[in-house]
This record gives structure tokens, C-alpha cells and sequence, in this order.
């Protein structure tokens, strides 16, 4: 799949991860030229312009950026706010860290041009506690962007004021969901927000508030300086569009961030990556990140965009895609997930407090062959009870994989029960076999 140009990773390189873009070479590239055409034609044109991309959103749910702005009301008299979600927690996914390091001034340029847009006058880049230097980098961006007149009381001299930070999380997951990031952001325990009212209207200190992922962020000066038509024109179909940043790993010869057309196959994708490692044979894939049902190998034609993905039964997600090879064993693989879930939940919700904790405890004896003949329904029916039913998506997170486990691989947990062991060695993405069974 040809791809004309490297937009969102065009500052990376052999020593980007070394010496992040400056200010100077930023400019010197055509950085800011986006936010100079944006405060030139007005709020309603960008939002606007934005909106004929089809962008949507790439940290997770893929809903439309301009159609989340204009929820912003337009007359209220309380102050507006932009949160940047940069709280990446997602097992598996690590595009925004390399956004942030090699460029960070270009998502300080797309959170700009929103703040504009939506008439935000502050806007926090939250980021994850884990990100040390990565939060050091964008601290100095800024500061740099201050200094310049980029940011402050008069951006780039058009009277229009923004102020920018950057607030550092404590190692949540759960603090990647929207509300439970503004609890953590208004100093309180980072716990999901019952929903209506949505934080378009009651967000960061009870005032408007726009959240937006990293990379939709670093989309929107490329859709203010290239166009609307040029980046609807990428990508699949007119609700897939646009440049997309997928991370590899697992059981692959080149593991990293890779850029493509939004839509890329999984056959594409590992072309471009070197194959699976060692040229063994491909099992099984998850193509959004750990909460991601998993597909099969056969599954590996399908276009890995938001439309495609959801009819195939899993999604994009954050597009973090594991690739597992046929010494994978799967139980042993969604069991790590569950427990991953299991110590992640905030506990605030009944099926995701005790829904989450059950499936690691019944994949757990499943793996250790200890496994009954009726896990397999037992765990139908506690997915079913979680699904849907908890304030934020992190029960349904744990659903995703342990539900595709049963539905798409039933025969492997079958055979774990019978035999009364995991008959797979284990095997780390070295190569190194250490045994069968536990």
C-alpha cells in the first residue's frame, strides 16, 4: 500500500529519539503554519475543516474530533478547557510516547488550533507518570513555544490568549478513561464520572471541556495546512481516513511504530515489520491493544480500520497490534490480560471489580490444568454480566479478550482441560523454550 509521504512521524529518525525538534527546525519545516491559517479564517471554518477530514479519534472509541468540539456550547460564560489525553496506558501501544519525543512541538501546535476552535483559553497535556523524560521534552516545548509568542496572551500576535501545561499522572490505567483522568487532573482518586452529564458540558472543574488523544491531536495542523479533500482522500472509505500510526510487537522481526494509510492489513503491516519472528507460522493477532478481541490467523486480510475491524468482531482501538505465533499459548496469553484488567480496575463498579478478579481466577486454573468442562460457558456467562454494565469501558476491556478466547479458539482451552496441563511450551519473543506446563 503506497503511501506518499511520513506526516505524523516526519521528525523521526536514527537520533530523533536523541535530540527531540525544536522550535527552529520545527518552523524551518513549516511548523505553525497550521495555526497561522487557523487563527486567519475563524473557530466555526475550522471546526468546520476539520470535520470534512473525517477524523476520528485515535486513542480508542474513533469518534469524529470536530463533531466532540462542536459539543462545546457556544454562549456559556464559564471558561473552556482542552485536556490532551496522553496518559498511555494501553498494553502494547507506545505511538504518542514517540510523538512526544521526536515532535513535540507538533502536538502543541494541534492543541493550539482545537483551543481556538472550541474557544479554550487553557489547555493540560496529562500525561502518564511512567513518561518522565517524555513530559521533560514537551516542558521544554513549551516553554520554548512561550518564549516565541506561539503560546501566552497573544498567540502569534492575534490577540487570542492560551495558556498550556502539563500535568503528570501517578501510573493509572484506569486515569486513560476521560472522567476518571478529570478526577485525577482536579487532584482526586482517579475514578471514572457517572455519564450524562458528558464533560462537553461538565468537564475539568465543572466547566466545557474538550479531551482529544495525542495523535487525533497531531492530525489536525497536516488537515489546516494540506486541506480537508487531501486527507479524506487517504484511507479506506469516507469514515476511514486519513494517516495511521500502528505499533507492532510480539512475535515479530521488527517490532516499532509503523505509519500507513488507515486500513492496512495485518499482512501489510508485518511485511513491513520483517515477518513473524523466525518465519514461524502466525496464530493469532490482536489488532487495538490488550482490551482488543483476538483474531485468527485467517483473519489477517482484514482492513485494519475502525469499520472493518468491528465487523470482524474486534476493533482499531488504539491500532497497538500483537502478533502471536504458533507456540502461543492463548490461555496463558488472556489470563496475563485478565490479570492485567484485575489489578487495573478502580473497584468502583461491582461487575468490573468481581467480573475481572473471576476471569483471572478461572483462566488461572484453566492454564495451571485445574480447568473444569464447564469454564468454557462459566466464562461466556460472566462476560455476558460485565458487558455494558459498568460506568467506563475497562469491564468491557477485559470482555474483549476473554471472550474471543472462548468463541474464536474453544478447541485450546478444551484441550487444557482434558489433558490437565497447558500443552504448549512457553516461549518468550527470544525464542527461548522453557518447558511445558506448570
Amino acid at each position: 500500500m503506497a503511501f506518499e509521504a511520513v506526516l505524523l512521524r516526519r521528525s523521526s529518525g536514527a537520533t530523533a529519539l536523541e535530540v527531540p525538534v525544536g522550535l527552529k527546525e520545527y518552523r524551518a519545516d513549516g511548523g505553525y503554519e497550521g495555526l497561522e491559517k487557523a487563527l486567519s479564517v475563524g473557530p466555526e471554518e475550522v471546526i468546520e475543516e476539520v470535520k470534512a477530514s473525517g477524523l476520528r479519534g485515535r486513542g480508542g472509541a474513533g469518534f469524529p474530533a470536530a463533531v466532540k468540539w462542536s459539543f462545546i456550547p457556544k454562549s456559556d460564560n464559564k471558561p473552556k478547557y482542552l485536556v490532551c489525553n496522553a496518559d498511555e496506558s494501553e498494553p502494547g501501544t507506545f505511538k504518542d510516547r514517540l510523538l512526544i519525543e521526536t515532535d513535540p512541538h507538533q502536538l502543541i501546535e494541534g492543541c493550539a488550533i482545537c483551543c481556538y476552535a472550541v474557544g479554550a483559553h487553557t489547555c493540560y497535556i496529562y500525561i502518564r507518570g511512567e513518561y518522565v523524560r517524555q513530559a521533560e521534552i514537551l516542558e521544554t516545548a513549551i516553554r520554548q513555544a512561550y518564549d516565541a509568542g506561539v503560546l501566552g496572551d497573544s498567540v502569534l500576535k492575534s490577540g487570542f490568549k492560551l495558556d498550556m501545561r502539563v500535568h503528570r499522572g501517578a501510573g493509572a490505567y484506569i486515569c486513560g478513561e476521560e472522567t476518571g483522568m478529570l478526577e485525577s487532573l482536579e487532584g482526586r482518586r482517579g475514578q471514572p464520572r457517572v455519564k450524562p452529564p458528558f464533560p462537553a458540558i461538565v468537564g475539568a472543574f465543572g466547566a466545557p471541556t474538550v479531551i482529544n488523544n495525542v495523535e487525533t491531536l497531531c492530525n489536525v495542523p497536516h488537515i489546516m495546512t494540506r486541506g480537508a479533500d487531501w486527507f479524506s482522500e487517504i484511507g479506506t472509505d469516507e469514515r476511514n481516513t486519513g494517516p495511521k500510526l500502528y505499533c507492532i510487537s510480539g512475535h515479530v522481526e521488527r517490532p516499532g511504530v509503523y505509519e500507513f494509510p488507515i486500513g492496512v492489513t495485518l499482512n501489510g503491516l508485518l511485511e513491513a515489520a520483517g515477518g513473524v519472528l523466525g518465519g514461524r507460522p502466525l496464530k493469532a493477532f490482536i489488532p487495538g491493544g490488550a482490551s482488543a478481541p483476538i483474531l485468527s490467523a485467517e483473519q489477517s486480510h482484514v482492513p485494519m480500520d475502525f469499520d472493518s475491524l468491528a465487523k470482524a468482531g474486534s476493533m482499531l482501538g488504539s491500532a497497538a497490534v500483537v502478533v502471536m505465533d504458533d507456540t502461543t499459548c492463548l490461555v496463558r496469553a488472556v489470563y496475563r490480560l485478565a490479570k492485567f484488567f484485575a489489578h487495573e480496575s478502580c473497584g468502583q463498579c461491582t461487575p468490573c471489580r468481581e467480573g475481572t478478579n473471576w476471569s483471572q481466577m478461572v483462566l488461572g486454573r484453566i492454564e495451571s490444568g485445574n480447568g473444569r468442562p464447564e469454564d468454557p460457558e462459566l466464562l461466556l456467562r460472566m462476560t455476558g454480566n460485565m458487558s455494558g454494565t459498568a460506568l467506563c469501558a475497562l469491564s468491557d476491556a477485559c470482555v474483549g479478550p476473554v471472550r474471543s478466547l472462548v468463541q474464536n479458539f474453544r478447541p485450546e482451552i478444551e484441550e487444557h482441560i482434558t489433558s490437565g496441563r497447558c500443552p504448549l511450551p512457553y516461549r518468550s519473543v527470544f525464542g527461548k523454550t522453557a518447558g511445558t506446563g506448570h
